[in-house]
């Protein structure tokens, strides 16, 4: 049976050239970083978020997976829920120092707190 590629093709136009390959994007996911190599900065934020308070933590370098497993970690440790994506973890509260220090325990030797 013949694998069928059409998934693949979904949005080129047919063409009857009998030598032109598909171009596919193959996004390959980025490599995670040590975390000794991860420039991560932590700062308190309120934007947009109707005056509340969250501990914002930019900066990872990595796949979407190893984001959102630092993120449950540290959501878990604060006992807090929020969101990991886009390369930014959000914890609810005002956590700052608490998540610099769990950071810098957890091998993320170059983390720092940004702002007042």
């Amino acid at each position: 049976m013949k694998n069928s590629d059409w998934k693949d093709r979904l949005n080129v136009v047919y063409s009857t050239n009998p030598d032109y390959n598909y171009e596919m994007d193959d996004d390959e996911e980025q490599v995670t970083l040590e975390p000794s190599q991860q420039n991560l900065r932590v700062q308190l934020d309120r934007k947009n978020r109707g005056g509340k308070v969250v501990t914002l933590i930019t900066g990872f370098v990595g796949t979407e997976n190893d984001l959102k497993d630092l993120g449950k970690l540290l959501k878990t440790k604060c006992g807090v829920g929020g969101s990991a994506k886009d390369g930014e973890i959000i914890v609810q509260g005002n956590f700052k120092q608490k998540i610099v220090e769990l950071l810098k325990k957890e091998g993320y030797t170059k983390t720092k707190a940004v702002g007042g």
